[in-house]
């Protein structure tokens, strides 16, 4: 897996995470002014709760997608270790050497 795909979906799951913060904190505004029932701020409620409930159905097909995304790089990746054993086995030797060397120079 390339490190350009990983930092991919990271960025895509930080993402779908800050979105999910916001819609939950626009409910909780929603809620907290459910007892004003003048005429803009019944519309505008409306209007919200509209594009919220849009945005949680857009957010749960880019969650499926990252979710898909990372299924099949999992899946490719092991096809790979499976296909090249020891070219897997040593890359990951030489990462942990590098990691140990850098945790031992603290």
């Amino acid at each position: 897996m390339s490190r350009t795909t990983q930092d991919t979906l990271a960025n895509k799951e930080k993402l779908v995470s800050d979105l999910q913060r916001v819609i939950a904190d626009a409910e909780e505004l929603m809620q907290a002014t459910a007892h004003q029932t003048e005429g803009k701020i019944v519309e505008l409620r409306e209007r919200i709760t509209e594009n919220l409930r849009s945005a949680r159905h857009k957010l749960a097909d880019v969650e499926d997608a990252v979710k898909e995304k990372t299924k099949e790089m999992a899946r490719v990746t092991d096809d790979y270790v499976h296909e090249h054993p020891w070219r897997a086995i040593g890359t990951a030797a030489g990462v942990g050497l590098v990691i140990g060397l850098l945790i031992g120079r603290r």
